[in-house]
């Protein structure tokens, strides 16, 4: 990317560089600065306030910006001398907007490119297998990267079978020596699990009452360190009950784990470790985000324990051990690109091992060793797993076989979302051309969210062309209906979630 940037910059023009995530612009702009002293860096992201956020706007359009790197929103930046764009981590699904106007990020930077004539680059050690076809079918150039930047080799991969295995808080036995000889080592170790909190619920074992979200179709997550339960969806809020609110049973319980759990166990088995939690409870701020970063940089920490957030884009050079716990939910959750974003998850978390002169270990704690997906993993061969995921979704009829636009309704009522989406569909029905496919309107998965009732209807086609055209007509037909006061709706062209 710096060397590309490079090149730019001595022929003057602006170079674009889109990160998914804010957490990753700090280390991002370092590295930039440190590279091109005497370019003007700015960035956009969500977290600026109004004010320099507008500022690093009007500076890209008077071209006095060279170098404007940030999150999906910076891909609008107006840029006259642009020359390149660059999409790190593509595959990640934070370049999808998914509130407000829907759109992909990646795909609007390479719409750009190609409008102002200029090269695109989508880096990614684990590409959407969107784009990996794409990359196969000779529609985008493929460029390998066959070697690591500084490791001479990639982290070994085993498997922890735990089909017999009595789990200590979610920890076997094989993990918790591992993380052992790193201790003795100096090493440092990462445990990660994609769960915050201290428990998904809380659960009564006298009558069944489990910790529900009043205002969602979820549970509330149990938060020991603050005593609150809290929906990470819509937010609400209260203390943990004292006694069961239904039968009054004092014995309520903690169902399952994450993060502060985890967290909580490790300091009692390894008291002379430095355990520090890095999720978005401890790092709310960017401040909370930079002081972590330093601490684990600095050799501050001993056992991490993390969750997304530490699956990409960080370097630490001492960290030679990573234990995954809690994968296999993703293996048979009923979203058909559940797999494709565990094997991203996983070699990308797995990557932050032994990326220096140390060597690497991932240890992948699971109840399916056997699984085509981690064989794969273990092997590194993303190339196998892409091809055998990409066989399924063309026999399934998935994306990128089809394209798919998602029509979302919600109200305060499932009835009301439900019937503006049926009259959306004999609407639809009365101009679609031949092979477009009218699914029936249903409740979304997660159907209730912040005391609103939601529903969907799917339409898809085998070619993008048509579908594109009836969308144009369908959505001004639909802008002319009468719908009820507290009714919204809203349209998502390739959805991520379906």
């Amino acid at each position: 990317y710096l060397r590309l940037a490079e090149r730019m910059l001595a022929e003057r023009r602006q170079v674009l560089m889109l990160v998914p995530e804010i957490a990753l612009t700090p280390q991002l702009e370092r590295r930039v600065a440190q590279r091109f002293p005497a370019a003007s860096v700015v960035s956009l992201h969500s977290a600026l306030a109004d004010g320099a956020r507008s500022r690093g706007f009007v500076q890209a359009l008077a071209g006095e910006a060279d170098i404007v790197l940030g999150t999906r929103l910076a891909v609008f930046a107006p840029l006259p001398r642009l020359g390149v764009i660059l999409v790190d981590e593509e595959h990640d699904a934070s370049y999808k907007q998914q509130e407000g106007v829907r759109y992909s990020a990646r795909d609007v930077a390479v719409w750009r490119a190609r409008q102002r004539g200029v090269p695109v680059v989508l880096g990614s050690a684990t590409p959407s297998l969107e784009t990996w076809y794409h990359a196969r079918s000779e529609r985008y150039a493929p460029l390998v990267l066959g070697q690591r930047a500084l490791a001479a080799s990639l982290p070994a991969v085993r498997c922890v079978d735990t089909r017999r295995m009595r789990l200590d808080e979610g920890l076997s036995p094989a993990l918790k020596e591992a993380l052992a000889q790193r201790l003795a080592r100096g090493e440092q170790s990462l445990v990660f699990l994609n769960r915050r909190g201290y428990a998904p619920v809380l659960s009564c074992p006298s009558c069944g009452w489990v910790s529900r979200c009043p205002h969602c179709s979820a549970n509330l997550v149990v938060h020991l360190a603050d005593r609150r339960l809290r929906c990470h969806h819509c937010g609400c809020d209260g203390q943990i009950p004292h006694a069961c609110p239904s039968c009054g049973e004092q014995d309520i319980r903690p169902f399952g784990r994450g993060t502060q759990r985890v967290e909580a166990r490790l300091a009692e088995l390894f008291p002379e470790a430095r355990v520090l939690r890095v999720d978005r409870d401890a790092a709310r701020t960017r401040s909370q985000w930079e002081a972590l970063l330093a601490t684990i940089a600095d050799g501050g920490a001993d056992i991490l324990v993390g969750t997304q957030m530490m699956a990409k884009g960080h370097d630490f050079p001492r960290l030679t051990l990573v234990g995954v716990i809690g994968a296999d939910s993703s293996l048979h959750a009923a979203d058909f690109r559940a797999p494709e974003r565990l094997f991203q998850q996983l070699m990308q978390v797995g990557g932050r091992a032994g990326r220096a002169a140390l060597a690497g270990e991932v240890l992948i704690q699971t109840e399916y060793p056997a699984h085509p997906l981690y064989q794969q993993l273990a092997r590194h061969d993303f190339d196998a797993f892409a091809r055998t995921a990409l066989q399924e979704r063309r026999a399934a009829g998935f994306p990128p076989f089809t394209h798919q636009a998602m029509l979302r309704a919600d109200a305060p009522a499932l009835e009301v979302a439900v019937e503006f989406l049926r009259h959306a569909r004999r609407l639809a029905e009365g101009c679609a051309p031949e092979g477009l496919r009218l699914f029936d309107p249903v409740p979304m998965r997660m159907t209730r969210l912040a005391r609103r009732e939601r529903a969907q209807l799917l339409v898809e086609a085998d070619r993008r062309g048509p579908l594109q055209a009836f969308l144009a007509v369908w959505v001004d037909l639909l802008h002319h209906q009468r719908t009820a006061r507290e009714l919204r709706w809203q349209l998502d062209v390739d959805p991520l979630e379906v």
